[in-house]
């Protein structure tokens, strides 16, 4: 039982470096398997969805070998399970991707279905789809999600609708199918390129990745390679929202500007000076914040797990402001938390109307998923006082050292045990 403990009202300054893509490396790590052969990835988050898939590797008979805190060396010469243990996958949503690599190299997968935070339902009829379309049958039977496809041949596949799961699970099982693969209404996000450039790195003919089109001509086998994860883009916006909501000055370090153009593009609308370097972003406020409209959408919209984020920094500025939810129906869970800080949000659906208020106040909190954890940490930073911040486990599947980043940047936040309340003792 940890929480964080927040003594918040005040402006960050100084640096911070932004950890590799944690929606990128959910893949590239099952995407190892199709190489049959040793890889070394590097810039991999120390967060815990990585652990998963790491044991997860282990599990099915990769060795896995860290070559420092962010490179770890993956040898899937070896793999002999297609079978995910239940117990791993139900930790994390991105242990869906397993189903396509394994698909892809042995003709048969098996994993329960997705865990994860819980923004809705999570349907993967789009992943499943594309899977029959390469000629694999399947079924889910007590929770757990079974493909088989003795030989896979090459298919056309337009998406219902566009899906980054759905389009890099069609990739992962179509780089060894037998032919072309034309996969239509894909996702755009900087992660399903990064994943892409992998697998061609690997020996794979993966073309129009970041396109509404990606063409995947079949190889017979692929090789192991060395390759860098892209910086995460939420996890710089993440440090974006801190600098801006407490007043601050960061500049923020390895990271791709051009990946935070959504976000970058809002944050000046209300205010805040970004300035923009080679691979850095400078973010700065001394006035106050301007209401915004935002809906989020798939890229190159405002990307969805940003949201949290953007209505956290929009409780304080001079309106009002209005959020529209375009991905996930559940994604306001956290408003309640917002509101006992003494913020002014009314939540119809899918739109969230703000109305500014001076500022916040301390109170305990708890993260209901990862971005709105995030979020939370970013309130009881601008809120003068004590915030203690529960269920932060959350928080730690997508930020590598988020405690140690906002102390070097001044902020007062620290990391500590709660005593377990346990039951009283029966007379």
């Amino acid at each position: 039982m940890e929480k964080f403990v927040i003594n918040g009202g005040k402006p960050l300054k100084g640096e911070v470096s932004v950890s590799g893509a944690k929606n990128a490396v959910v893949a590239i790590l099952p995407a190892t398997i199709l190489a049959a052969d040793k890889c070394i990835i590097e810039n991999v988050p120390a967060i815990s969805d990585v652990a998963v898939s790491l044991e997860i590797l282990t599990a099915l008979g990769a060795s896995v070998r860290m070559l420092n805190k962010n490179t770890y060396e993956i040898d899937t010469t070896h793999l002999h399970c297609t079978e995910v243990p239940d117990d791993l996958s139900r930790q994390m949503r991105a242990s869906y991707y397993f189903l396509g690599a394994l698909l892809g190299r042995f003709g048969s997968a098996q994993v329960a279905m997705p865990g994860g935070c819980n923004l809705g339902p999570r349907p993967i009829d789009q992943h499943l789809k594309a899977f029959c379309a390469l000629g694999a049958e399947d079924s889910v039977e007590y929770g757990m999600i079974k493909v088989t496809g003795e030989t896979l041949a090459g298919s056309h596949v337009f998406f219902d609708n566009v899906s980054v799961g759905a389009t890099m699970n069609a990739m992962l099982s179509a780089v060894l199918a037998e032919g072309q693969t034309v996969l239509e209404n894909v996702a755009k996000e900087p992660h399903i390129v990064d994943l892409a450039n992998f697998l061609n790195m690997m020996g794979a003919d993966v073309r129009g990745a970041g396109t509404d089109v990606i063409r995947i001509r079949g190889k017979k086998k692929l090789h192991g390679c060395s390759y860098s994860i892209i910086p995460d883009q939420i996890e710089a916006g993440s440090y974006m929202v801190a600098a801006a909501i407490t007043g601050g000055d960061v500049l923020i370090k390895n990271v791709i500007p051009k990946h935070l153009e959504p976000i970058t593009a809002k944050m000046e609308l209300a205010g805040i000076r970004v300035e923009e370097f080679d691979d850095s972003i400078r973010v700065s406020r001394s006035g106050d914040l301007q209401p915004l409209k935002i809906k989020t959408m798939p890229h190159p919209g405002f990307p969805t797990d940003m949201q949290p984020l953007m209505t956290v920094l929009l409780t304080i500025a001079k309106g009002t402001s209005i959020v529209t939810e375009g991905i996930w129906e559940n994604r306001f869970r956290y408003v309640d938390e917002l509101v006992r800080m003494g913020a002014n949000i009314q939540v119809d659906g899918q739109v969230a109307v703000i109305e500014g208020v001076g500022e916040l106040q301390p109170a305990p909190l708890r993260a209901s998923d990862l971005r709105a954890g995030a979020a939370l940490v970013m309130a009881a930073l601008s809120a003068k006082g004590t915030s203690e911040i529960s269920e932060i486990a959350h928080i730690e599947r997508g930020y590598e050292d988020l405690v140690q980043k906002l102390q070097g940047l001044g902020a007062d936040i620290r990391r500590v045990e709660k005593p377990s309340t346990g039951l009283p003792q029966a007379l």
